[in-house]
């Protein structure tokens, strides 16, 4: 297949790009690919808010970039934070315009607080800010002609000169992307998709750890494409794990995610006697950024031998609290806990990628003809670690940015002639599942166990000798049996656990999301993208 435009994601960073390429553009065709259904995403599952200046009487963007800049300790870019922060309040009046909602008081919108932000905000939909968006780019892009939705399509890998018979490697100039080869899961054919320009826009990595928040599809599939066709990729070793999943004994898979604003709304977090602790890490107590509080929480579990912390939210306004959390609510009940009558036990659990493929301004990244949005970029507005709700902002607004500059090169950019198939001569189906699934645990044990919140140089190096001998394992799988999406997961799951833990061990200090007990201290920057 054959398009000006392939998109591969279709979260608020894929859809919103779409949408204003295909306004302005009308006679450029856009293929959106998406591996399950249209509006399965990472960007589904968000619950907190955007974040974004909106009252100028009480805020500004002085403020929102120093509160930014503090979060990412040392490492963020500042010409990336100053884009995003000042450009971001115009990308939400956008999305508004077409047809997103947001709660209000009155006639002025419900601004919340979360961790690390010295204002209120972040504009929200109860606690289905995600869903919500993912709801109104959907219906906004399918009033575009030029503008088609693949789903059940699993992007295996992205097409370089490399499948034209020359050998690359990460010293290579000019790389070039022509499209990519994707699983039609509907029927195991693997089909080529070539386009002029391919824009990644494929989501987190969450499904790498034991416990996340992210959903089944998170397995870091762009990360891991790209970095095979010799992309650069950076930062890939500040993971934030979210402080306050929900802790369920009976286990699931992903964890539910009490959002961030339950504490901006007045939460308190506490141990099971009832006592506040977070003063002890942080002045700001539970609302200190989320590095601060993730690390306070694992350290209190390990000091006590407990399984989880709590979340009191038993002196809230019962009325109010049910308007704005619904769905925490009622999850809760659920599982037999009232959060007005009883504390919600809580753990830290892995939540978002801050590093990814390196991109500039405008979202280009090392390999021509590609860019990169969303979770799975690195722009340099995170820096160490990311501040609550900065991500749909930073989406919105590197969509736009990544916009105007495909709309500037479309024009100039051929579609590559002489593409082959995908080769799978010699391959057989797999006979064993079990090999996939016990590998894909295996991998996901040693990253929770070696690669977590606190790390140290002997953890790191037994992840590193366990995930080489997976990789062997895995690559052997692949080279003999035909493609499935558990066996395209899995080899993207280790080649990101490996960037993870590789990354890791080159920081020789401990920094906002990475924490080791080797190097306790920070230091000045460090370089570790991955060359």
């Amino acid at each position: 297949m054959t398009t000006d435009i392939l998109v591969i994601g279709g979260g608020i960073a894929g859809l919103s790009f779409a949408i204003k390429t295909a306004r302005k553009r009308p006679d450029l065709n856009i293929i959106v690919l998406t591996k399950t259904v249209e509006n399965e995403s990472n960007t589904r599952y968000a619950q907190g808010g955007v974040a974004a200046v909106w009252d100028f009487e009480k805020d500004n963007f002085k403020k929102h970039i120093a509160d930014t800049l503090d979060a990412g300790a040392g490492l963020c870019g500042k010409k990336a934070v100053e884009i995003v922060v000042k450009e971001g309040p115009e990308r939400v009046r956008e999305i508004i315009e077409w047809g997103t909602r947001f709660d209000k008081q009155g006639a002025a919108y419900d601004l919340g607080r979360e961790g690390g932000h010295t204002e209120n905000r972040i504009l929200h939909f109860k606690d289905l800010t995600g869903w919500e968006i993912q709801r109104a780019l959907i219906a906004e892009a399918k009033k575009f002609e030029n503008i088609k939705i693949e789903e059940h399509y699993f992007a295996v890998d992205i097409i370089t000169q490399h499948h034209l018979g020359y050998h690359i490697n990460r010293v290579t100039p000019d790389i070039e992307c022509y499209g990519c080869y994707a699983l039609n899961k509907k029927n195991n054919h693997i089909e080529t998709f070539l386009a002029k320009l391919t824009i990644m826009a494929t989501g987190g990595t969450g499904q790498v750890y034991k416990n996340t928040t992210n959903p089944r599809i998170a397995t870091g599939d762009g990360i891991a494409m790209f970095y095979r066709a010799k992309g650069r990729v950076e930062n890939m070793e500040f993971v934030q794990f979210h402080p306050t999943a929900l802790y369920n004994p009976a286990g699931e898979n992903p964890d539910f995610l009490v959002s961030e604003a339950v504490r901006g709304f007045g939460g308190i977090l506490k141990t099971k006697e009832g006592e506040e602790f977070m003063q002890r890490y942080d002045e700001r107590g539970s609302l200190a950024p989320r590095d601060i509080v993730a690390r306070a929480i694992d350290n209190e579990m390990k000091v006590r031998g407990t399984e989880c912390m709590y979340l009191d939210c038993r002196h809230l306004d019962k009325q109010k609290f049910y308007e704005h959390f619904p769905t925490i609510y009622d999850k809760c009940k659920s599982i037999g806990i009232d959060p007005m009558e009883q504390m919600i036990p809580v753990v830290p659990a892995c939540h978002y990628m801050c590093g990814g493929i390196q991109t500039d301004a405008y979202g280009r990244t090392s390999i021509k003809n590609i860019y990169a949005c969303g979770e799975c970029s690195c722009t340099g507005l995170h820096g160490a670690n990311r501040l609550a709700s900065n991500s749909l902002l930073e989406a919105l607004v590197y969509a736009h940015r990544i916009s105007e500059d495909v709309l500037k090169r479309a024009d100039k950019v051929k579609i590559k002639e002489g593409i082959p198939n995908w080769n799978a001569e010699g391959t057989t189906d797999p006979l064993e599942l079990v090999l996939m699934t016990q590998s894909t645990k295996e991998l996901k044990e040693i990253m929770s166990g070696y690669v977590g919140i606190v790390r140290s140089n002997v953890r790191l190096k037994r992840a590193l000798d366990r995930l080489f001998i997976l990789y062997q394992e895995t690559e052997d799988l692949y080279h003999a049996t035909k493609l499935s999406p558990q066996l395209c997961e899995l080899r993207n799951l280790i080649t990101i656990a490996y960037l993870i833990t590789r990354s890791a061990a080159l920081r020789r200090e401990s920094r906002g999301l990475h924490y080791t007990t080797d190097y306790p201290k920070e230091l000045p920057f460090l370089d570790t993208t991955i060359l």
